[in-house]
């Protein structure tokens, strides 16, 4: 197993459910690919190198302090893109 980011997922599944609640936020391609990074960013790693690992983090994230933390991250990555996309600039 390679050296995985638990986060990348977490953060995927989680971006439509933060989207559905911010009106006027755009929802193409770019733009979500431009939020997860911001938010990956802005959240501490969380490599797991094998399935145990992968597990516990997992179990990790199941909390609310995660999931707050989570939810942050990514309005606020959609408040800073939402108010300059590069969707129409490249």
């Amino acid at each position: 197993m390679k050296a995985v980011n638990i986060l990348e997922k977490e953060v995927w599944d989680a971006l439509d459910e933060v989207l559905n609640h911010k009106s006027g936020a755009c929802k193409c391609n770019k733009c979500r690919a431009d939020i997860a990074a911001y938010a990956l960013n802005k959240l501490q790693p969380r490599y797991v190198v094998s399935s145990k690992g992968e597990t516990l983090a997992r179990a990790e994230s199941l909390t609310n302090n995660f999931r707050v933390t989570l939810t942050i991250a990514l309005a606020e990555a959609v408040e800073i893109v939402s108010s300059n996309p590069r969707h129409d600039k490249e």
